[in-house]
């Protein structure tokens, strides 16, 4: 558990770390550079869940030797589908990273919304939904594990 105290935003007591997967942790199919890493660090202390639509059906073949839990979602509304599952999880002790229109809704409904504006672009409801936006996955995972920097984006 990660419980971080921002003044005048909320304090969060963080058990779930769920990541969409293209555009997030991945690029045209391939997971970016030290990212599995990260993962398997974060896993010590919280839940990994990787909720995606697997555009290139071959995440869990690229995310072997990583502790997550893979959730793939298919056909129509799947942006409905990834917010059922951040509910399912307990949605108050979650924070989301996401950069898809089909990540909006598990944004908004997490504690933590962290939307990645990076070489994939991002769609504009999940920079709406979003509490904090960053350029790099790494630079989101560190707003985790330096919540100073957290703190001073997002503190009232």
């Amino acid at each position: 558990m990660i419980n971080i105290n921002i003044p005048g935003f909320k304090s969060l007591e963080i058990n779930h770390l769920v990541f969409d997967f293209n555009g997030t942790l991945g690029l045209d199919g391939t997971l970016l550079a030290g990212v599995a890493e990260e993962l398997n660090r974060l896993a010590i202390h919280l839940e990994i869940h990787i909720v995606t639509a697997d555009t290139n059906e071959n995440v869990r073949e690229i995310l072997d030797g990583v502790n997550c839990r893979i959730v793939v979602v298919e056909g129509e509304k799947q942006d409905y589908q990834k917010a059922a599952y951040v509910e399912s999880i307990g949605p108050c002790r979650c924070v989301v990273f996401g950069n898809g229109r089909n990540d909006r809704l598990m944004l908004q409904k997490a504690a933590l919304g962290v939307a990645i504006l990076g070489p994939e672009g991002a769609a504009i409801g999940a920079l709406f939904a979003a509490d904090v936006v960053v350029t790099d996955i790494l630079d989101a995972i560190d707003l985790l594990r330096m919540p100073s920097r957290l703190i001073a984006t997002l503190r009232n």
